[in-house]
């Protein structure tokens, strides 16, 4: 009489352990493919439980089949559950209820193992007389809850996307449906056999999930690795299917895009057009648009099937910022060589041109030296002298500001390009405190400043030194610039002196001219900090 149910237990037990194994080689090693091996695991030990049942001799024996066939009992709708919700995609929402399900199987199996002192579990056990108490059916409620819970994740998990039913709904309702019902009629002692069919169809529905799963990817290896692979990727991938129904998007995408799986292309499109002010074309194949300060592009694949006929699009949308700054990057590389060619230009030729000038006049006021010659005519050569050193000078400094605006980065490169670019006169260049970013605001004045103060001195004065005296006080910056030419009696100030006035008063600053007959000139140029 136990031969047919010890068979259909080992047959049920066996194909349990091949299917294990199965997942184990195939599957990954994630949460999903563990949850269902723990459900497999339960399913196994209830029918381990079975096995037990059929060899028992006495109450004892029978007592510890249904302890153990209570370990899987109380493992199976818990991890089931937890399963459902991993593979479901709902495991944020359910992830407090999902800590507490490992409590109710310890909590009811501890029922189980006590009701000896209670016999709320079991009312009656005696060796092939069982009457289930309270706790008993109160546990049957909880699981059948649990599992019905789960059934409609994975239901609602295979429908929603496509709004309607599919071959891994159907297979995976099916699946546990059965069993469900068997166990049912065996509660309510409709189906009477010597050991519990439950365990048997569970270990069907197992089967029957696994062949969903596996005949649509959920545990194929590849199928992982690929959706591993597109949510890591720095760029978005969003699926529709024929209806414009969106099925999957990855974490990037979820960056991008508010709308929830489910939604609609034209949701999505008005989703974008809130976000950027564009709106995109249904039937767009490839597009560029920016927001947020990046720069996207945007490509829709179409996939048909062998008529020919569409049945999903996917949006593909790539971060290009860094394209655009690779691009600005090159051009300003570019325009930086052809400023670079024109300087090197104007420094070969205009350059030469002053500096053959000023050697020239030099000549010439050497060969006057001693000859009876008008001193109005030595003092035009002398001042041809210091208009073509001073043209050098400022020559120099244009094509500095030509070549790079780096020294523009602080108060003391800015002078420093300016001295750097005399030629014929000694500069002393004196730096009193520390600089800091505060005094980035008067640094194109400074240079400006000092380049017209320096210029002048070589064109008028007949200065051969120059001092600079900078200073970095707590509340202001002062420049006081020295030269040791011919002076003057009075100053006029003309369109040179006048500038630098116009850009220090415009900061807030003073400027003070001075100079004595033989003994040169002084300015003294003060900035308050803003």
């Amino acid at each position: 009489m136990d031969l047919i149910p010890t068979l259909l237990s080992l047959i049920g037990l066996a194909g349990l352990i091949a299917t294990m194994v199965w997942v184990l080689v195939r599957g990954n090693n994630n949460r999903v493919t563990k949850l269902f091996v723990i459900c497999q695991t339960s399913v196994i030990i209830w029918l381990i439980s079975q096995l037990l049942k059929l060899f028992s001799a006495n109450t004892e024996q029978f007592w510890i089949s249904f302890v153990v066939g209570n370990v899987g009992i109380s493992m199976f709708a818990p991890s089931w559950l937890m399963f459902a919700a991993e593979y479901s995609d709902y495991r944020n929402y359910l992830r407090k209820p999902c800590r507490v399900l490992p409590a109710i199987s310890v909590i009811f199996f501890l029922c189980v193992i006590t009701n000896p002192l209670h016999h709320n579990y079991y009312s009656v056990f005696e060796y092939r007389n069982i009457v289930c108490g309270r706790i008993y059916y109160l546990s049957q409620i909880v699981y059948y809850v649990l599992i019905f819970a789960g059934i409609c994740l994975m239901f609602i998990k295979h429908s929603q996307s496509s709004r309607r039913m599919t071959s891994q709904s159907v297979l995976i309702a099916v699946a546990i449906a059965v069993p469900l019902c068997i166990n049912t009629l065996s509660v309510v002692k409709i189906i009477r056999t010597e050991i519990e069919l439950t365990p048997l169809f569970f270990a069907f529905s197992v089967v029957m999930v696994l062949i969903a799963i596996s005949r649509y990817g959920l545990l194929n290896v590849n199928r992982i690795a690929i959706n591993d692979t597109i949510d890591s990727i720095d760029s978005a991938v969003i699926v529709f299917d024929a209806d414009d129904i969106m099925t999957y998007k990855n974490k990037y995408a979820e960056t991008l895009i508010s709308t929830a799986t489910g939604a609609s292309l034209d949701e999505v499109i008005s989703a974008v057009k809130a976000k950027t002010g564009t709106e995109l074309n249904k039937n767009l194949t490839s597009c560029e648009l920016s927001f947020d300060g990046a720069y996207y592009n945007i490509r829709q694949n179409f996939c048909t099937n062998k008529k020919g006929e569409r049945i999903a699009s996917i949006i593909i949308v790539n971060n290009v910022s860094e394209y655009y700054e690779l691009l600005n990057t090159e051009k300003k590389l570019s325009l930086e060589q052809e400023r670079n060619r024109i300087a090197q230009e104007i420094h070969d030729s205009a350059g030469h041109t002053f500096t053959m000038i000023s050697s020239l006049s030099r000549i010439i006021d050497s060969e006057l030296a001693g000859r009876d010659i008008p001193a109005e005519t030595v003092g035009y050569v002398r001042e041809i002298d210091g208009l073509s050193r001073s043209g050098v000078t400022q020559l120099r400094c244009s094509i500095n500001n030509l070549r790079s605006d780096e020294f523009m980065t602080s108060v003391t490169r800015a002078i420093n390009t300016v001295t750097s670019a005399v030629r014929g006169v000694d500069i002393d260049v004196c730096t009193q405190g520390e600089e800091d970013e505060s005094f980035a605001f008067c640094i194109k004045a400074v240079y400006d400043n000092t380049r017209e103060t320096i210029t002048n001195a070589m064109r008028y004065s007949g200065a051969d030194r120059i001092d600079v005296i900078v200073k970095f006080r707590p509340d202001m910056l002062e420049l006081y610039i020295f030269d040791n030419g011919h002076g003057c009696h009075s100053i006029s100030e003309n369109n040179g002196l006048r500038g630098i006035r116009e850009r220090t008063e415009a900061l807030g600053g003073t400027v003070k001219f001075s100079s004595v007959e033989g003994e040169g000139f002084t300015t003294i140029i003060k900035i308050p900090k803003k």
